[in-house]
């Protein structure tokens, strides 16, 4: 690990993943450079592999292969990604056993279409986990109403999970009841719990986004002044509630059969708003036991000038009740803006998922259209 921001987060207990993936970073070389620099993990999503298909030509030898074996659409973006989540997960194993399986992780998330069918998203996660078959592949579950059984299932069968879309306290005291009776529940069936890894991933700067678009409607001195608090008080109330489950006699049971805590992942980490610092999503969520996914923008910005030397979130717990306490008084509801968040999450990777899907059609009509012609 060369570069001293990496290092100085990796000090502090923080494992660092790159929110990116295509063919082109594993085939170049460029992934493997990232590894080199202290990068431990990837996480996927489907805008991602839109972008990922969109760019170059990469794809289009697969591409020409499938439109001529005639698979349908659906069959090509799941062959495609799972290749790639694949060969990422190669490209990490290194780590993985150097980590124990900690990290050297890869993540590949289940059509988000499923989002509301518990049973579904089930069917899809064991899919997806036999179809990589990497022991460092985990699956993206959403953490609505419906995905907080399916992560129990999943978990269930020993199956390694990154729950994902937390956005409010509540969900997330949820997403790891649902992660305890899991493993509770793969004990039961003899699995061993040492092979078992989880995530949690709480979203962050869409909270800042919403908020702070209510902020300036109000208008105040007291509302500007809060502005950009929101969504690292969240997080931080978060790592609280981490803490507080991960004391209790419950977990220690499982931790003695030897089950691994469900880290918190701190995700959607890029600035959206340009009068904040673009390192403020790493910088003040420094915490033991976390992960941090970033965007390469922010991973670059984080290498080139964070100032990384503490602890940022365990001993402001009070300041960060105050924070949404006050938004609070203000009559900016927490629940409704979580809620709202939600929602919005799902409906976007919905339409990602729908991008892709356009995306791949689009490019197997050329290819296909390649193959008839070269058939004349």
């Amino acid at each position: 690990m060369t570069d001293n921001a990496l290092k100085a987060l990796a000090d502090q207990g923080v494992s660092v993943w790159l929110d990116d993936l295509s063919r082109e970073r594993v085939e170049t070389g460029n992934l493997q450079e990232l590894i080199e620099k202290g990068v431990v993990g990837v996480t996927t999503n489907p805008s991602i592999f839109q972008a990922a298909l969109a760019k170059g030509d990469r794809y289009d030898a697969d591409l020409r292969r499938f439109a001529a074996e005639g698979k349908t659409v659906d069959e090509v973006v799941f062959n495609l990604t799972t290749e790639d989540v694949r060969n990422a997960c190669d490209a990490f194993m290194p780590i993985y056993e150097s980590t124990h399986g900690v990290d050297g992780r890869v993540s590949i998330e289940v059509d988000p279409r499923l989002a509301k069918d518990t049973g579904r998203t089930v069917e899809e996660a064991k899919k997806l986990h036999d179809a990589v078959d990497r022991p460092n592949v985990l699956i993206k579950i959403p953490a609505t109403v419906e995905g907080l059984p399916a992560i129990s299932q999943v978990l269930a069968e020993g199956i390694s999970v990154n729950v994902t879309l937390i956005f409010s306290l509540d969900r997330y005291r949820g997403v790891m009841n649902a992660f305890l009776t899991g493993l509770e529940q793969a004990r039961e069936k003899g699995k061993d719990l040492s092979t078992i890894h989880s995530v949690a991933s709480f979203f962050v700067s869409r909270v800042d986004t919403e908020v702070d678009k209510r902020l300036d409607k109000l208008g105040t001195d007291e509302a500007t002044a809060l502005k950009g608090r929101a969504a690292v008080a969240n997080a931080r109330l978060a790592y609280q509630a981490y803490e507080e489950v991960f004391s209790t006699p419950r977990w220690k049971n499982l931790e003695d059969d030897g089950a691994h805590v469900q880290r918190p992942l701190w995700a959607s980490t890029g600035v959206k708003d340009p009068a904040y610092s673009d390192t403020l999503y790493v910088s003040e969520l420094v915490a033991p036991h976390t992960v941090n996914t970033m965007p390469e923008k922010t991973l670059d910005a984080v290498v080139d000038h964070a100032d990384i030397t503490r602890d940022t979130v365990t001993g402001a717990y009070a300041d960060a009740a105050e924070v949404l306490d006050a938004l609070e008084g203000l009559g900016i509801s927490y629940a409704e803006v979580t809620s709202q968040l939600e929602r919005e999450g799902v409906d976007k990777f919905e339409v990602a998922w729908g991008e892709l899907i356009d995306e791949a059609q689009k490019d197997m009509d050329l290819a296909r259209a390649d193959v008839e012609q070269g058939d004349k």
